[in-house]
């Protein structure tokens, strides 16, 4: 699975980091930093984030 963030739509809610902190993080700079290429156990946390995300701008492909 390969995860994409729009960072036109990202609002840094976080809501993402709460879900999946494996995958998603904030620097200190509320800078979203992501692993594009999660490891497979981290697919559920991954999918869940996106569905939390209050402006949608997470997606993924496999």
């Amino acid at each position: 699975m390969r995860v994409y963030v729009d960072r036109e739509l990202c609002q840094t809610h976080a809501q993402c980091v709460f879900a999946a902190p494996d995958v998603f993080e904030l620097d200190e700079n509320d800078e979203l930093h992501y692993v594009a290429e999660p490891d497979e156990s981290q697919f559920a946390a991954v999918e869940e984030a996106a569905l939390l995300c209050p402006v949608q701008a997470i997606s993924f492909r496999d």
